[in-house]
């Protein structure tokens, strides 16, 4: 498999729909069904066992330097870098159609998502709460309908999920940038 190779397959990605992680996927292998996988080991045993054909994994922000667990477990798996790229986060705050600026006590969202917007969370008196990721945590709020629980997610996760954005632009740098990897399994 190349970067360029466009025949249709399956990449594995962690998350749930409307994560980071499926957001880049749907952007950049836009021919490819997206496969989620909760943990970032689930989406390397897909690649390996041949259920995925690839996988799309951030390894490295710009705000919070490497992803781990990611980067370690992608080299224990001796998995083999095809292509790379550096995509714009853009953290969103998503509530539930009721709820206000106002009302939020607690953002959930995976743990490098809230680290990229702690300075905003810590000003607007928001208690963070760590999540498997993003689009997950957006799914937690949306099944919780609590006015105080809001998600740290992308913009897009509130069409998915049927939240409404409280705010936008919530990372604490304006040039947050994650680089997701395209990985293969090695050849034998």
């Amino acid at each position: 498999m190349t970067a360029e190779d466009e025949t249709p397959g399956r990449v594995a990605y962690q998350g749930a729909p409307g994560a980071f992680s499926h957001e880049a996927c749907l952007d950049l292998r836009p021919w490819d069904e997206a496969v989620g996988f909760e943990t970032f080991q689930g989406a390397i045993d897909a690649v390996l066992s041949g259920d995925c054909q690839c996988a799309l994994i951030p390894v490295e922000n710009s705000t919070v330097g490497v992803v781990e667990p990611a980067a370690t477990l992608v080299r224990q798996a001796g998995l083999v870098a095809v292509s790379d790229a550096w995509r714009p986060i853009r953290l969103a705050l998503l509530g539930v159609p009721e709820a206000r600026l106002s009302d939020v006590k607690t953002a959930e969202s995976h743990p490098v998502a809230l680290q990229q917007c702690s300075k905003a969370l810590n000003e607007m008196k928001i208690a963070a709460v760590e999540a498997f990721d993003t689009g997950g945590a957006a799914a937690a709020v949306a099944e919780a309908d609590d006015v105080t629980r809001a998600a740290v997610a992308p913009a897009r996760a509130a069409e998915v999920y049927g939240l409404v954005v409280l705010r936008n632009d919530l990372q604490d740098f304006s040039d947050n940038r994650t680089r997701f990897v395209l990985f293969t399994a090695p050849q034998a």
